[in-house]
């Protein structure tokens, strides 16, 4: 039985994911909480198979590219998230199944499927913390950071579907938060959403 908590960030490339879970990270070790930290795709063979295909490699159907990441999902589940909770632990992940939802949905995919299909095999997170921001916003702010390119996701009229299907999620472990601020306004939205999903000032 699990007692810990999965607090999961999702969004567009962009949004400002990464920076969120170390802050929200930070913030929940001040006051007591065991975190580890974690991201989808993994490092391990399926996500490395994600990696290289999203940097340039080789393209791959979508139904292919959808069972890799339902393959790397149930690994993460398995080896590390579910461990990390039967020891109290509070789970970080920056993505998890709503990506693969809205991602391989805008590929084509039927995603009111995946999502469901996803509900019933995958751990449901205690929250999901919806990072919202313009797609275009989103690239700009990709391209000022001069990270590694992904240009299998990252297509401007790809990302406006994307970002379609993240708004029509209707689903109640869902916060929104307005991602267009600096990182500490976005931080303290966060910091809000989880005080009350969880409990306790942060």
């Amino acid at each position: 039985m699990t007692t810990g908590h999965l607090i999961v960030f999702e969004g567009l490339d962009g949004s400002g994911k990464s920076t969120q879970v170390e802050l929200l990270a930070t913030a929940l070790r001040v006051v007591g909480f065991e975190v580890v930290e974690t991201a989808e795709p993994t490092r391990g063979e399926w996500g490395h198979r994600i990696r290289t295909m999203a940097r340039g490699g080789e393209p791959v159907p979508p139904q292919k590219e959808l069972r890799w990441f339902m393959a790397d999902r149930r690994e993460h589940i398995d080896h590390l998230i579910v461990p990390a909770m039967e020891t109290g632990c509070v789970v970080l992940s920056d993505r998890y199944y709503l990506s693969t939802v809205a991602y391989q949905g805008a590929r084509g995919l039927d995603w009111r499927e995946i999502l469901e299909t996803s509900e019933r095999e995958f751990l449901v997170p205690d929250l999901v913390l919806l990072l919202d921001i313009d797609p275009s916003d989103g690239l700009l702010r990709v391209k000022q950071r001069g990270g590694i390119a992904e240009p299998a996701f990252e297509d401007a009229s790809f990302l406006d579907g994307v970002a379609a299907i993240y708004a029509s999620i209707d689903r109640p472990y869902i916060e929104h938060i307005d991602a267009r601020d600096d990182s500490d306004t976005v931080a303290a939205r966060v910091r809000d959403a989880v005080s009350r999903r969880i409990g306790g000032p942060l």
